[in-house]
């Protein structure tokens, strides 16, 4: 068979949160349709965490999946701290993951390797640089790189980053071999229908002459971001109406607190625990999004030109989050709630957003021109490159 024909071949890792796992999911996916529109096969080895999302996520797509030993940095900016018994024991477990993973990349043969981050991609990088030379493609979500991509990049035959202004923040050695791509988004993001979401929610309350905010904690829902809205909501419905995502357990504290909204208002509120496969269909209804700061989110909300209000999650790992909306509300992208939020700051964030409909769009604007929607197409040109292909 000629070598054209012959399946390409491809381990992925990285996980541990949906930021490193759904990146890499849409990649596969797109590399595949690219594959087969030229008649060729696709053949993928999931390598991460035993019993995680991403083995999770290759199991519903149908993916192969070899677990390996990891050891998670548990960071400290006391230098002492970080020689924790945890960080010990931890660490002797890396060059166990290594091991595995020479054995699982010697026995698949590769063309290539993705490493999306986490620290499941350590060991499995280590490997097919270090062992089995194999060409390595680390992508990073973030502004910043993260430890598991930090420790990688020296030795990857490529380094695809999220951002223009992460290259600057790169290594000058690392930055020869650094290509802006963008975060790869999801297809179905792009499919968004608002009227489906009146439809499919029961939205028939909403008054559309009014703005719709939607307000997300991610899946399990934030309780920072819940009680902020909370207290701001009989304002807020004053202006807008809100699709509010509050995690399954936060539900029935919401119900209680929100029973007693006059029934005008009350028909502009939708309350949810959980958004599925409506999402694009919400994201397409909403003209302001409150939410947490993760690049996944950023890359959805800019890739569709939204306008932002972000609370990031204080306790990301190197701060990340706040990095990722300070950067977006430095130019006009996006506002960023950091450090001591109150629901008085939310409401002065949102209030001009909501009121002022050129300058939602302006935002929404800039937003768009931080959005690469095509990122999933710019890895895999990356990934196919780095393999010769």
């Amino acid at each position: 068979m000629s070598s054209d024909h012959r399946p390409f071949r491809l381990v992925v890792t990285g996980g541990g949160t949906g930021g490193h796992t759904y990146p890499a999911l849409t990649a596969v996916r797109t590399l595949q349709s690219r594959l087969s529109a030229q008649g060729r096969g696709l053949e993928v080895l999931w390598v991460g965490k035993a019993d995680s999302l991403e083995s999770r996520v290759a199991a519903a797509e149908g993916l192969a999946f070899t677990p390996v030993a990891t050891g998670k940095i548990r960071r400290s900016k006391n230098p002492l701290k970080m020689v924790s018994p945890a960080n010990v024991a931890d660490m002797s477990r890396v060059p166990i993951g290594v091991l595995q993973a020479r054995k699982a990349i010697n026995d698949f043969r590769p063309d290539v390797v993705l490493a999306t981050g986490g620290y499941v991609a350590v060991p499995v990088g280590v490997a097919a640089t270090r062992l089995c030379r194999v060409p390595l493609v680390v992508h990073e979500q973030t502004v910043r790189l993260g430890l598991a991509n930090k420790t990688l990049s020296g030795a990857a035959t490529r380094v695809a980053v999220s951002s223009e202004s992460t290259l600057a923040l790169l290594p000058e050695s690392v930055r020869a071999t650094a290509e802006v791509t963008g975060n790869p988004v999801r297809a179905e993001v792009f499919t968004g229908q608002a009227g489906k979401a009146i439809d499919a929610l029961g939205l028939h309350g909403f008054d559309r002459r009014l703005p719709t905010v939607y307000v997300t904690g991610g899946a399990q829902g934030s309780q920072q971001i819940n009680h902020l809205v909370r207290d701001v909501l009989p304002w807020l419905l004053e202006h807008a109406n809100v699709v509010h995502q509050c995690g399954p357990d936060n539900v029935t504290e919401l119900r209680q607190h929100t029973a007693h909204l006059p029934a005008p208002s009350a028909a502009r509120y939708h309350l949810t625990g959980y958004v599925g496969a409506e999402l694009p269909d919400i994201l397409a209804l909403a003209d302001v999004v409150i939410s947490r700061s993760g690049a996944g989110t950023i890359a959805e909300l800019t890739a569709l030109g939204k306008p932002g209000v972000f609370v990031p999650l204080a306790t990301s790992a190197g701060n990340e989050q706040a990095h990722n909306a300070r950067h977006l509300a430095d130019n006009g992208a996006a506002v960023a709630l950091i450090d001591d939020v109150t629901a008085e700051r939310l409401r002065d964030a949102v209030a001009p957003l909501l009121t002022d409909p050129e300058r939602r769009a302006a935002m929404a604007e800039r937003a768009r021109s931080f959005g690469r929607p095509n990122a999933a197409d710019r890895l895999v040109d990356v990934v196919l490159a780095a393999a010769g292909a």
